[in-house]
């Protein structure tokens, strides 16, 4: 059992992770994102990824978790010494006001017994995943915002269309001037030994100890692997407790959409999780791709049509999204009022990368008057018995996070470079997809852009 009865966040850390040390963290030994198309990995999505060795993965395939890196982090927070590429939870917790990290949300996932064994065990040694999220390819027919050409093939297609963005100073990564070549090494139906590495690791260990095998992408829906793995689960129906889950847009095709909600039902533990953030026209500027009426109809379809055990909608907070974001909540209520409190749950991820689209870049009166408008939500829902108390924490943190935190990472440029970014970004933006940030949101924003 993760959580004694009636636990609170705080007690549970203080009971399970602060008696290990004070940097403990499970994802380390038990969760995992894996690119299958570029051979990257990382513990959870707050770090930055790091390279899998392709000759050493064809020897050991449980390589493409236990990687070395991962390995000495996981001697790091044995002897309660902070893994740098952590400084997400560093920060929220340094923020005070017992602020709560991601790293108890990631830890309380598993047994207390597993924990101890995590700790206790050797750092050196391999480990068997209990969640990991894969990404097969980066076929996408959404280009994000603040997504790049790393995880989809449409943001590919912008650049090669019509070349790098300019005059961004602030992008430390330069995920907006070339087409990553190196985030999809093999061609479709080409030999690549990581996607060969997770079927062998699959069929002898994975489909008996992991809970949950999450996809993403891209999107999942357009990858061939995906379906392979739907196909997997039919044949093998009651041979794995593996919870499936998929990270969808849901916006594809309407055929594969019905394939999705059909297959389902061979799926005896199905989850989806689905990301947006805004509602209506603010959503499909920030989402490029996105369809807010299709979108919703979709995650109707879903919760009534389909087999599933759990719906999660993962929020990632950037600058334009706090305009509607409290209406996107309540949209959230509506959901579950309907279909239950668990259909979706949320989070509320804080966008760091690109800086420039962090909510810190906006001035001090919008970023204050965003987050009053955030605690009136609250302050009006807090006692409300669809949401959880993880959801309330989330909530509570980002209205610290607006309130008290002042650069988006410690790497982030000073803000006239943000803003400078900002600009010229959005400017951009507009001109190549077809959009307008003035007639898209509220004066007060928009005012304040113009004189950048």
């Amino acid at each position: 059992m993760p959580r004694l009865p009636k636990e609170t966040d705080h007690q549970y850390k203080a009971r399970v992770i602060d008696t290990k040390s004070a940097s403990f963290c499970a994802a380390k030994w038990y969760n995992a994102t894996i690119w299958l198309g570029s051979g990257m990995t990382t513990s959870c999505h707050h770090p930055l990824p790091h390279k899998i060795d392709i000759e050493e993965v064809k020897k050991n395939y449980k390589l493409i978790h236990n990687t070395p890196e991962k390995k000495e982090q996981r001697r790091q927070m044995q002897c309660g010494e902070r893994p740098a590429g952590c400084e997400y939870c560093w920060k929220i917790e340094d923020i005070g006001r017992d602020s709560i990290s991601d790293r108890v949300y990631k830890t309380v996932l598993y047994s207390d017994d597993d924990l101890q064994k995590a700790y206790d065990t050797p750092h050196t040694e391999d480990v068997n995943l209990q969640t990991l999220e894969i990404s097969f390819d980066r076929t996408c027919n959404f280009s994000c915002s603040y997504c790049n050409p790393a995880f989809s093939s449409s943001w590919v297609k912008d650049l090669k269309q019509h070349g790098p963005y300019k005059n961004l100073i602030s992008d430390g990564r330069n995920h907006f001037t070339h087409v990553h070549e190196s985030s999809q090494l093999f061609g479709y139906q080409e030999y690549n030994p990581y996607i060969e590495a997770f079927w062998k690791w699959w069929e002898n260990d994975l489909h008996k100890t992991l809970k949950e095998l999450r996809v993403t992408g891209g999107e999942p829906m357009m990858s061939a692997d995906m379906w392979k793995l739907f196909d997997w689960f039919k044949d093998n129906h009651g041979k794995s407790e593996t919870r499936l889950a998929i990270n969808s847009n849901l916006c594809p095709k309407d055929s594969l959409m019905d394939k999705m909600i059909e297959k389902s039902h061979y799926v005896k533990h199905f989850h989806v999780y689905t990301s947006n953030e805004a509602i209506g026209t603010h959503s499909e500027y920030i989402r490029d791709g996105m369809n807010w009426d299709q979108w919703i109809r979709n995650v109707h379809r879903l919760c009534s049509e389909g087999n599933l055990e759990g719906f999660h909608m993962m929020c990632t907070v950037n600058s334009l999204c706090l305009f509607t974001l409290t209406e996107f909540l309540d949209q959230m209520l509506e959901l579950k009022a309907k279909y239950g409190k668990d259909f979706p749950t949320f989070t509320l991820n804080i966008l760091r990368f690109p800086s420039f689209q962090s909510p810190l870049v906006l001035p001090v009166d919008i970023r204050t008057e965003r987050m009053e408008d955030l605690q009136r939500w609250l302050d009006r829902n807090r006692e409300s018995e669809l949401l959880h108390q993880m959801e309330i924490n989330q909530t509570q943190r980002l209205i610290d996070y607006l309130d008290v935190v002042k650069t988006p990472h410690r790497e982030a440029f000073e803000q006239a470079k943000l803003k400078n970014d900002f600009k010229h970004f959005w400017h951009q933006y507009d001109q190549r997809r077809g959009k307008s940030f003035v007639k898209t949101f509220p004066k007060q924003l928009t005012d304040w852009y113009m004189t950048l």
